[in-house]
């Protein structure tokens, strides 16, 4: 009777995984219906639309970070990440007194918080709240305040503008690419202690469409040289998953499923651009290196 009831089991298992996979097909085409066109747009248009773009990202992410250490009993100071975060963005907008907003961010932020955990009547955790207070807007603002670097003030067609699209189609090609070919041949897992439905396989299949994408968005119309192109693309599947990996990490730890409710189904904001936060690190830099930003 025993193999009778295993057998059962695999038979009852094998649908239910089936239709998992299916509505997470669905969800995923859903959101790359409605996402995708919105996130164009405001990527052409830049200016004062992206600082409001990025302005709200800060808010929904910081506070969606805010309640993951909530829920594992830590207590940022949520304003003071919100301030430095948005500060921070300011910077990159407003190139020639970039530096002086970010040492008057950073030493307030110094000079502020450490007096207001003098005044707590219970200092267990100080030291460990005060960190994530600082880590937060490192993790966040700063990342975000890339892309207003990278997309510059100017509106239309600029190099900016094919740079930025390299971020968000690489890493969506990336994750695209990784989710279909871990489902199908993934076997090896990547990091099974902190996201184990990833694979080294999902990697090289997600690989593929990344060095797709900077071979299409930086080789033709930047004139990158295509072995160059190729590297990127490489580096952008590297930080996409570093950065999806990080933010596994952070859930596990917080032990939450989700980052928030942002978008039903899919999780919060800081579930969707994860991965887009390393890697438009990576992207910036090389801009700068190869001298075509």
């Amino acid at each position: 009777m025993q193999p009778a009831s295993e057998q059962e089991t695999q038979t009852n298992v094998q649908p239910k995984d089936s239709r998992q996979w299916n509505r997470s097909v669905v969800q995923r085409v859903i959101t790359a219906v409605i996402a995708i066109p919105v996130v164009l747009a405001f990527v052409w248009l830049s200016g004062w639309w992206g600082l409001a773009v990025a302005v709200i990202a800060v808010i929904l992410s910081v506070y969606e970070l805010h309640n993951m250490m909530v829920h594992e009993g830590y207590h940022p100071l949520i304003w003071m990440s919100f301030g430095l975060s948005i500060l921070f963005l300011l910077a990159a907008v407003f190139p020639q007194q970039r530096i002086i907003l970010i040492e008057i961010g950073l030493s307030a932020a110094l000079l502020i918080t450490f007096p207001l955990l003098f005044i707590r009547q219970k200092l267990e955790g100080a030291m460990v709240d005060w960190s994530l207070t600082l880590a937060i807007p490192v993790y966040l603002g700063w990342p975000l305040s890339v892309f207003l670097l990278l997309r510059g003030f100017q509106g239309g067609i600029t190099p900016g503008f094919w740079w930025v699209l390299t971020v968000f189609l690489g890493v969506w090609g990336f994750d695209s690419g990784a989710f279909f070919s871990g489902h199908f041949w993934g076997k090896h897992k990547l990091a099974p202690a902190i996201s184990p439905a990833k694979t080294w396989e999902g990697v090289a299949g997600g690989l593929v469409l990344s060095i797709a994408a900077a071979l299409l968005f930086t080789a033709w119309p930047l004139s990158v040289p295509w072995y160059l192109a190729i590297v990127l693309g490489i580096l952008i599947g590297i930080a996409a998953t570093l950065g999806d990996l990080a933010e596994s990490l952070i859930k596990r730890q917080t032990h939450v499923k989700d980052s928030g409710q942002f978008m039903p189904g899919h999780g919060g904001l800081l579930d969707r651009i994860d991965s887009l936060l390393f890697a438009v690190i990576v992207v910036f830099i090389f801009a700068q290196l190869v001298g075509k930003l």
